[in-house]
Parts: structure tokens; C-alpha cells; sequence
């Protein structure tokens, strides 16, 4: 069963930074790239950041770029975002996200929340 788990959201101040993680497992992650969306108080799910099977190739949204850093250690099977100089415009539930074939798999969350 294919399960990816989010953690490390919680509350900090604007300025602030926090890492998240998300877990893998079910499927042979070293061959699948990953990705980090949000999803803020009544507005629609966005990407935030991308990365390739073997970490060689990111994208981020124009929004976190020069802020937020996206990598992956295929050992752990894990991949991580480093969110620095939060804003409170970054207040969300962050999902991790893959596909496999024609199948979307996301996580069930973590809430960061940003004071001002």
C-alpha cells in the first residue's frame, strides 16, 4: 500500500522557518519524482515545489522561490521542504504528492501556520 506521511508543520512566527518531512513508503520511491502542495483557507490546492526521482531537477512556484528548498534522501525514503522567512500568506495544510501509472497518491497533511 502505497502511504505518504507529512510532518513537521506547526506554528511559528512570520520570519521564521520550519522543515517538513514527508515518509514514504509502498513503492519504489528512488524512481518516482515528488511534490509539495498547499492548500490555504478557502482557496484551491497549489504546487509549491517539485523534485526529480533522483533529486537532480527542482521547480518551485514563484511564490516560495529563494525562500522554500525541496530535496529528497532516497535512503530514507523521504523528502524534505525547508521553508525560511515564512509569511503569514503561508499559512496552509501542506500535502506530499505523487503518481504512479495513472494513480495520484497524497498524504493526509500538515498544517503550518504563520503569526504575523
Amino acid at each position: 500500500e502505497v502511504q505518504l506521511v507529512e510532518s513537521g508543520g506547526g506554528l511559528v512566527q512570520a520570519g521564521g522557518s520550519l522543515r517538513l518531512s514527508c515518509a514514504a513508503s509502498g513503492f519504489t520511491f528512488e524512481d518516482h519524482d515528488i511534490a509539495w502542495f498547499r492548500q490555504a483557507p478557502g482557496k484551491e490546492r497549489e504546487g509549491v515545489a517539485s523534485i526529480s526521482s533522483a533529486g537532480g531537477s527542482t521547480n518551485y512556484a514563484n511564490s516560495v522561490k529563494g525562500r522554500f528548498t525541496i530535496s529528497r534522501d532516497n535512503t530514507k525514503n523521504t523528502v524534505y521542504l525547508q521553508m525560511n522567512s515564512l509569511k503569514p500568506e503561508d499559512t496552509a495544510v501542506y500535502y506530499c504528492y505523487t503518481w504512479i501509472g495513472r494513480v495520484n497518491y497524497w498524504g493526509k497533511g500538515t498544517l503550518v501556520t504563520v503569526s504575523s
